[in-house]
Order: C-alpha cells, then structure tokens, then sequence
C-alpha cells in the first residue's frame, strides 16, 4: 500500500463522492520561445474547457500513420498489447505502438506536439503509454464514462493531475462513429469512485470498464453545470484533453470506423510511485515506469522522409 499521502482517494471502500482539485491545469511555461507554443486564447480555452481542438494540424501524417496501424495489426496479433472487441475479434486497441514503430515514436517527439505538452505541464514530460484506439464500423463498443486520471492514480501510482493526452484523428470523428464525448470543464473536480480493485484488474477493464465509473446520479449532477459535448474533427486533427476530463463514447453505429494515435505524456515532476489501490502496478505497456524525458525532434516531421522510413519497415 503506498504510504505518500492520498490527495484523491478512490475506490477504497467509502460511498462515491466529488472532491476538490488541489493541482494547477495550466503550468508556467518553462520554454517561452518556442514557435509551436499554444496561444494565450488557447491556454485559457484549455485551463477552463479541459481540452482544446486543433484542426487540420497535421494532415500529411494521417495516410503513413494508418499504413503503420494496418502493419502493426498484422505483426503484433496474439501479442498481449493488443486487445480486441469485448464480444468480437476486432481489434480494440493497440497499446505501446511506440516501441514497433519508428515513426510513431517519432510523431511523439514532433515539436509541435511535444513543445505544446511541455507548455501545459511546465516541464519537460515523459511517454507513461501510448496506444492506437479502433472502432471499427458497426461493431466498435461504447467506453463509459471515467476520469483518466482515477484510473492511473490508482491502478498506476501517478500521484497528482499533471498528465494530459495528446492525439491525432487518423479518421473522420462525426456524431455517429462513436467519437469522444466529454463534460467541458469537469476537469476541475475530481470524482472518488466505490469499489476496490482486484488484482490484474486490467485485463477485463480494458474491455469493458466496471470500476472507476461513476455513477449515473453522480454524472447527472455534474452534467447539470458541465453539458456534455462531443469532440468531432477531420483527419489531422490534434486534440489535447485534460487528466482529469470526464469523458466516454458511445458504440460506433456507422459505417465509419474511427481511429485515433494516442499519446499520453506525463509530467517528469510528477513520476509514478506505488499504486494508490494497493495492488502491483500494471504492465509497462499500461504504464510505463521509465520516466527518462523525451527530446522533441530539432524539427518537424518530414512527410516524404516518415513515408520512407514505414515503407523500409513494412
């Protein structure tokens, strides 16, 4: 059991309630110059919304990023990062893509993804996980609604709410292929869920997530001053939500699939330590306990050169 004071207590037991956030949203930004900062607007819309949308961002990677998706699928089948659909074969997820794809590795690293991140958090960050998230068309299941942070803080050991997640649309995201919804502003409480957690909790909740949900009553109190909104956007698009967000998304009822990059970049000020639920912390691929900060590429990525790199690769 960790033994660091619990600032956000969860699933220990005690009813449900909505505690009080203690951390900052938007950080002094360490690295003023850089060219690929956020605005001043767009820092107040993301330290008020819990999100921002970027579109049209970054296009040119969308077709080299799918075609490493389609690869990585192939190659990693049967390996314990992927997971597939709660009642089918369809792939579901894709985790740690990072680590089997030399591009990928690098889109994590682009300045203007990586400089933006380090402007919100005010500091240099890490890559605490990764993943490639599908929906395929007619069968891509619901993800209910949760607080990322809940589960990190307490299946992964991250102590304070200094960690976003930054990611790319690799297809369309529209009303009916089951895009993310999220509760604008929700990010400034933090809701303490019921229940305990068991051991290897993981390997059903990544499918089909129980604990760490709140409850209906509780959604439809914060909804009463949060409504919810959806997150809709072309290929290209950059997205940057918060921690803390309430988020979820319905099943994709379209012909559509929907794909997502992934990157969730965490603080090196606020590294992991043992998890607050009291269990083993979870696979490196959830969770990645090497906090050795990333170095943003000197500059941004080259189409033509990435293309060639996947295709070498392939």
């Amino acid at each position: 059991m960790n033994s660091m004071t619990d600032l956000y207590p969860s699933r220990n037991g005690s009813a449900e309630t909505i505690l009080p956030r203690h951390d900052p949203v938007v950080y002094p930004d360490p690295f003023p110059d850089s060219p690929y900062g956020l605005t001043d607007s767009q820092l107040e819309s993301y330290e008020e919304d819990g999100f921002i949308i970027l579109p049209n961002y970054v296009p040119e990677l969308v077709e080299p990023l799918l075609a490493e998706k389609d690869r990585l699928a192939r190659e990693l089948d049967g390996q314990e990062e992927l997971y597939t659909e709660p009642d089918s074969d369809e792939l579901r997820t894709l985790f740690k893509p990072f680590a089997f794809s030399e591009l990928i590795d690098r889109v994590s690293r682009d300045p203007r993804i990586l400089h933006p991140v380090q402007q919100l958090l005010g500091s240099r960050a890490y890559l605490m996980q990764s993943r490639i998230n599908v929906k395929p068309a007619f069968k891509g299941k619901a993800f209910p609604w949760h607080s990322d942070f809940e589960t990190w803080h307490v299946e992964d050991g991250m102590p304070r709410m200094r960690a976003l997640t930054a990611w790319i649309m690799l297809t369309e995201n529209h009303p009916d292929n089951g895009p993310l919804m999220v509760m604008p502003g929700s990010h400034k409480h933090y809701i303490s869920c019921t229940g305990r957690t068991g051991a290897e909790n993981y390997r059903t909740s990544l499918k089909k997530q129980v604990l760490g949900v709140p409850s209906k009553e509780t959604m439809k109190e914060v909804a009463q001053t949060h409504p919810v909104a959806g997150i809709y956007g072309k290929p290209g698009t950059l997205v940057i939500h918060e921690c803390n967000l309430l988020h979820g998304s319905e099943d994709n009822s379209s012909p559509d699939p929907r794909t997502v990059l992934m990157f969730v970049y965490n603080s090196i000020e606020n590294r992991p330590v043992s998890p607050y639920g009291g269990q083993k912390p979870r696979p490196h691929y959830l969770a990645s306990r090497d906090t050795s900060p990333l170095k943003p590429l000197e500059c941004p990525i080259s189409v033509k050169e990435e293309a060639a790199i996947a295709g070498a690769i392939a």
